[in-house]
């Protein structure tokens, strides 16, 4: 499995396919076949053990002095859910179907008591109370709708709190109508990507300069980048054992916040040497030397930063994450190891 998974082949069935036709496949199985059944259903038994697998590699590589995680660089990237778009709705038309749908079935309640006599006709010795099919289907889909705007509305209530809104104003936090929720996998969230909007989740990964190997990897429902530094950068202390020392990311982590964490002031030892980007550079734009002579007092951090990748020193750093990070990301999400994910839930 581990061998498959490092060779972009997920799927249970295409395991079982190779495990019959291609040679390496066999070797590792010493020419056993196993169903594609009893595959999947080993994955879901032992996930918690397959992820420290992965880990225990990175380990090993460290160990063995294959890779020290010094500089490190990250990036973001959105992966397509097990979901389809089309099966999300938004808090909106959530109150307008279920509106709809209660009198729906208001109407079919009243039709159904006023053909008692039929229904008795029609099913025979059975009570004759049981609930039609189309009744029955739309008060399954009224129930899955209240489901859906309590959690719609819970998210309103932590993103209020995580926003540093006293408890009442939290409490009472109402989701936006365009706040959406996806019935497949309600944990995924509609996101722009590359190639336009996609169901899906945004992957962190950071990469180490030297044999491109992950480091520290996270699976967010964020839509961006701003309040993932200072969660991956301890992803990659508890993933590799070590702490990095210089940080190489894109202008989506760049905040004030961020940046005092990686100054770590009230921490010296745990300081981290940020090289983040401040804006976005357009195509073929170079960027302009630092001017000559000290900051203005009033500096914030991220003019520092600024005026810190405008140095010689600074711009040559900053220029390797593109050749570390990205060729990595892209690789995953784009053309060979990893589309999409195959399972809805992102525990899974």
């Amino acid at each position: 499995m581990v061998y498959g998974y490092c060779t972009g082949v997920f799927s249970s069935r295409r395991i079982q396919k190779r495990l019959q036709e291609d040679i390496p496949f066999k070797v590792l199985a010493a020419g056993n076949e196993p169903d594609f059944r009893t595959i999947s259903d080993f994955r879901k038994i032992h996930i918690g053990t397959l992820q420290g697998l992965f880990e225990q590699v990175l380990e090993m590589a460290l160990e063995v002095g294959a890779v020290k995680v010094g500089r490190v660089a990250l990036d973001g990237t959105k992966i397509k859910a097990n979901a389809s778009k089309h099966k999300a709705m938004s808090y909106g038309r959530m109150e307008e179907k279920q509106q709809q749908l209660k009198e729906e079935v208001k109407q079919l309640l009243e039709q159904a008591e006023a053909a008692d006599e039929e229904e008795d006709r029609r099913h025979g010795k059975q009570r004759g109370d049981e609930l039609p099919e189309e009744l029955r289907r739309r008060e399954t889909r009224l129930a899955k709708i209240k489901v859906a705007k309590k959690v719609v509305e819970q998210r309103a209530r932590e993103k209020a709190a995580a926003e540093g809104k006293s408890a009442a104003e939290a409490k009472q936090a109402k989701p936006e109508e365009k706040d959406q929720y996806n019935f497949t996998d309600p944990e995924s969230r509609i996101m722009k990507g590359a190639d336009g909007f996609v169901q899906g989740y945004h992957a962190q990964a950071a990469v180490e300069p030297e044999m491109w190997l992950i480091v520290g990897q996270s699976v967010t429902e964020a839509s961006n980048d701003k309040k993932q530094l200072e969660p991956m950068v301890e992803a990659i202390e508890e993933q590799s054992g070590q702490r990095p020392e210089e940080v190489l990311a894109d202008n989506g982590y760049c905040s004030e916040e961020n940046l005092a964490y990686l100054e770590s002031a009230e921490h010296p030892e745990s300081k981290v040497e940020g090289f983040i980007a401040t804006g976005k550079q357009k195509h073929g734009e170079h960027r302009l030397p630092c001017k000559p002579g000290p900051l203005p007092k009033d500096a914030t951090r991220v003019d520092r930063m600024k005026g810190k990748l405008q140095t010689k020193v600074g711009k040559a750093i900053y220029a390797a994450r593109k050749c570390i990070v990205e060729p990595v990301s892209g690789r995953s999400n784009r053309h060979v190891v990893f589309a999409n994910f195959c399972y809805a839930e992102k525990k899974r």
